[in-house]
This record gives structure tokens, sequence and C-alpha cells, in this order.
């Protein structure tokens, strides 16, 4: 049980301007809104880049999913930074090589390609988030066992 407390912080890249920042940041929203919208909680970068306690403390406290846009792991690297743990880090690029078919364009919208791309991705991390769960509460009923 989750206690009404998300269990995951997901911290989408912030690629403005690039298709694969849009595709993780999409891929961030279907996962929190619409898969796991009761155990997963998104954090944007730039609220670690600047330091705010709130998202800070976010990810201090639960796991963290990373979605980068490029090899260079800004998000996954920030969470770190401020003290958090990362679960996983995914990335765009690993996406988009196991689906070459789904090439990411456009920036404001992204094309057919890139939103199928991003649901992908939510579909794959929401079984991490699962299994990020399950482990949660194995670890939680464990010490709640008595040995008298």
């Amino acid at each position: 049980m989750n206690n009404g407390k998300p269990q995951v912080v997901i911290v989408p890249c912030s690629g403005i301007g690039k298709a694969n920042g849009s595709v993780a940041r999409e891929a961030g929203y279907e996962l929190c809104d619409e898969l796991r919208p009761d155990t997963t909680d998104l954090v944007a970068l730039s609220k670690l880049v600047l330091g705010e306690e709130q998202a800070r403390a976010r990810v201090r406290a639960c796991p963290a999913i990373t979605i980068d846009g490029c090899k260079l792991m800004c998000a996954a690297k920030l969470v770190k930074l401020n003290g958090g743990t990362v679960a996983q880090a995914v990335t765009v690029l690993d996406a988009f090589r196991k689906h070459k078919n789904l090439k990411p364009e456009g920036i404001a919208e992204l094309n057919p390609a890139g939103k199928e791309l991003a649901r992908l991705m939510a579909a794959e991390m929401a079984e991490v988030v699962d299994g990020l769960g399950r482990e949660r509460d194995t670890g939680e009923a464990q010490k709640g066992v008595s040995h008298a």
C-alpha cells in the first residue's frame, strides 16, 4: 500500500526546443497523469535546477525515474546532486534505438511517431513503477513482522 502518497518521482528532461525533450516530457505526463497517477509524482527539472526545497525533498523521499532526452543526462545528474536516488534512468535515445520507425519530430507539437514513442516509454516505465511499489510494499510488510 502507498498510504495515499506517491511512491516514485518522475523527473523528465527540460530540453525545451528539442524533439527528444518533448518526448521525455510527454512520456512523463502520460505516466503520471494517465498510467500511474496514484503512485507517481512529476517533479519539474527546472525546480531542481533552481534548488526549490519542496522539489528537493520530494526527490530525496522517493526513488526517482529520470527521463533524459540526450546523452548529457541532466535529469539523472540533478536528482543525484539533490540527494535523490535514481532507481532507473531512461533516455529517449535508447527508446528510439529500439523503435527506429518512431522518429520524433516537432517541438511545440510532436508528430504522431514522437507521441507513440512517448506512450511506449511511459508503458515501460509504468512496469518499473509497479516493481518499485512491490519492493517497497514487501519491505514494509517485512518490517511489521514480529518474531516473538
